[in-house]
């Protein structure tokens, strides 16, 4: 939107252009051209090699060559050189600590995904050891996830009643998992970690709540003690079937255990936030009320009074699965389809843990190593009665708080995990289902993240559309739908910046050759007789026309108020290239059909500060030719000044 100039400003620039001395004026070059084999695989060394993964192999002794090969694949053959028994002790401590978290959250998230008990812990003992060799967080802690075992439970239950077919529904189960893992290392094999990202924030913190109140209300079953409750997941189904049992099917000695113990983990919660020194605190929370609550049940017996337990958990270390895999059949297609949606949503759940700690702490991770690491742990997982494991959220924090320094905190985690399942699994019997609700309960709460919905709201209403898009269809329809809801919004988001890029109108800030958009810098005023536009944006089939004509809608605005305003007709049009780091012919031929319209409005077309790419493709389309190169400057500067001779030679 262009603004009124003062009759003092239309004279001072007049007498500038008259007075003031004209530098000589630099012509944009013609950059030389790449082959196009050469500009190719420049595109796939960005897109899937931008580390240059086999610089360090150049020039290097075939035994050299293996040791970095195998660094490579196992960054814990980089690192493990630099171990020492001070880091060790430190992961000792950590291992100890998420341990004591682990068992209570595993146990209850399997019941979470329908699954038996154990194979919660199983999923806690194979894939760390897999991780800790391949991984190259130091701080991510593996093993099952809320969110990940909810999105099990709804879709595998769709497929497969787990009540009436529990072993078929392990199956399946582990048929995704596999799955899930060859579409994890798929994506880091390929270099394609890239398409994780078109998964935006918003919508992951929208899906996320979603998630978490879903996983809530859903442990309201075990909480309450309630035995007849849905199979849908969405809330209304979940508060109709919750209170219209209120008078008969809520059993209150469970609920006595459930919710007393739930506000003693949420204290112990709270105690750990206030002082970051007490992190063992919450952390020991889950495995003590474990231990506590058995022992009530136990003494009370209160099993015969209606409160539901765990009665049996296999003892013994992970049974092989292979021959439980899915590899033909009817729902080999179903488990692949699952498997792909988990192994995506777990890789972004655990990559975004991975760099949030890595940033912390001030070193990197690679995308792809995770992806490998990932991948590979949940393969040899589905074939060691393993469900989808990946990094937690909650577990990691605490890692983090502990101090570890390694992923060797995973090793001694698993080790605790296999002592576990080797020995005290017989003491779980007695455990009630309302402690594994409350533990579920207390672990989602900091899925929710306020904090991170109203600063979208503050900075981009299109993402917490986003947010809240994936939100809504998360409680009210299902999981699925609410991912599908998720990346859809963010595509649109794509689509929309795509097709309708922004266009600065740019003035001239006083006492400068500085030119800056007049929204943002009020005191940049525009030049009599010249319109300068910005293209913030890459000029493509998708917007060109869109480009064409915004900015004929604006020299036509810009006709009007100056003729409103007794100011000279626009006679040139500068539009300012440095943004615009590509074009496509498209693009080409909307400058083209541009310099035609303004040709018959007796406007002259001029362009500033081209990039490479476009200076070359402007040459080989001959657009250079039909604007003339003495139209193409080095900068809006000289543009204008070129504009001010042209006029001043006029008027004289």
């Amino acid at each position: 939107m262009s603004r009124r100039i003062s009759d003092e400003n239309i004279r001072s620039a007049t007498s500038s252009r008259r007075n003031e001395s004209l530098p000589q004026l630099h012509s944009v070059g013609r950059p030389e051209k790449e082959s196009i084999w050469k500009e190719f695989g420049h595109i796939i060394k960005e897109t899937f090699f931008p580390d240059d993964p086999l610089k360090s192999f150049k020039d290097q002794p075939t035994s050299r060559k293996l040791i970095l090969g195998l660094r490579a694949v196992f960054p814990i053959f980089d690192w493990g050189r630099q171990y020492n028994f001070t880091k060790f002790k430190h992961d000792v401590i950590a291992g100890i600590t998420i341990a004591s978290l682990c068992i209570p959250q595993d146990i209850a998230y399997a019941k979470l995904a329908y699954l038996s008990p154990e194979y919660g812990l199983y999923s806690s003992f194979v894939p760390p050891l897999i991780y800790a060799f391949m991984g190259s967080s130091r701080d991510i802690a593996i093993g099952p996830v809320a969110v990940i075992s909810l999105l099990l439970g709804t879709t595998l239950r769709q497929v497969i009643d787990p009540e009436t077919n529990p072993r078929e529904y392990t199956q399946l189960a582990l048929t995704a998992t596999f799955f899930a893992g060859i579409t994890q290392a798929a994506l880091g094999f390929f270099r394609l970690g890239f398409l994780v990202d078109f998964l935006s924030h918003a919508a992951t913190v929208g899906f996320m709540a979603g998630a978490a109140i879903t996983i809530a209300l859903q442990q309201l079953k075990g909480l309450l003690g309630i035995k007849n409750f849905t199979k849908e997941s969405d809330i209304i189904s979940v508060l109709h079937s919750v209170f219209g049992q209120v008078r008969h099917g809520w059993n209150w000695p469970t609920m006595c255990i459930g919710i007393s113990f739930l506000a003693f983990i949420l204290f112990t919660k709270y105690i750990g936030k206030r002082n970051k020194k007490l992190f063992w605190v919450p952390a020991m929370a889950p495995l003590t009320s474990v231990i506590l609550s058995t022992l009530i049940v136990f003494l009370t017996r209160a099993d015969k009074k209606g409160v539901q337990i765990v009665k049996h958990i296999d003892q013994g270390i992970n049974p092989p699965s292979i021959d439980m895999i899915f590899f033909t059949g009817p729902y080999l297609l179903k488990g692949i389809k699952i498997g792909a949606i988990a192994g995506v949503i777990a890789l972004t759940e655990a990559v975004a843990i991975g760099r949030t700690f890595a940033s912390i702490k001030d070193y990197s991770i690679d995308g792809n190593k995770e992806m490998l690491a990932l991948g590979t742990m949940n393969i040899v997982g589905s074939m060691t009665s393993c469900y989808v494991a990946t990094g937690s959220f909650s577990r990691s924090a605490v890692n983090f708080m502990a101090g570890c320094h390694t992923a060797v905190s995973n090793i001694v985690m698993s080790m605790i995990v296999l002592l576990t399942l080797m020995v005290i699994t017989p003491l779980f019997k007695f455990i009630p289902n309302a402690i594994l609700a409350a533990i579920i309960i207390s672990a989602v709460v900091n899925l929710v993240d306020i904090e991170a919905v109203i600063l979208l709201w503050k900075i981009d209403k299109f993402d917490f559309i986003a947010c809240i898009g994936a939100f809504f269809g998360v409680i009210f329809i299902s999981v699925e739908i609410g991912i599908l809801i998720a990346v859809c919004i963010s595509f649109a988001k794509i689509l929309l910046q795509v097709t309708r890029p922004r266009i600065a109108l740019l003035g001239n800030l006083p006492g400068t050759t500085i030119y800056r958009n007049i929204q943002q810098y009020p005191a940049a005023s525009t030049i009599p007789g010249v319109l300068i536009i910005r293209v913030d944006s890459s000029i493509y089939f998708s917007n060109s026309n869109y480009v064409k004509d915004r900015t004929l809608r604006w020299l036509t605005d810009e006709d009007e108020l100056n003729e409103k305003t007794n100011l000279p007709k626009t006679q040139y049009l500068i539009i300012d290239m440095s943004p615009v780091i590509d074009i496509d012919t498209s693009g080409i031929h909307a400058l083209e059909d541009l310099n035609k319209s303004l040709q018959k409005r007796e406007i002259r077309l001029l362009l500033a500060n081209p990039g490479p790419v476009v200076m070359t493709k402007l040459y080989d389309a001959k657009f250079v030719d039909v604007v003339g190169q003495d139209n193409i400057f080095l900068t809006v500067g000289d543009a204008v000044r070129a504009c001010n001779r042209k006029i001043t030679l006029e008027e004289a």
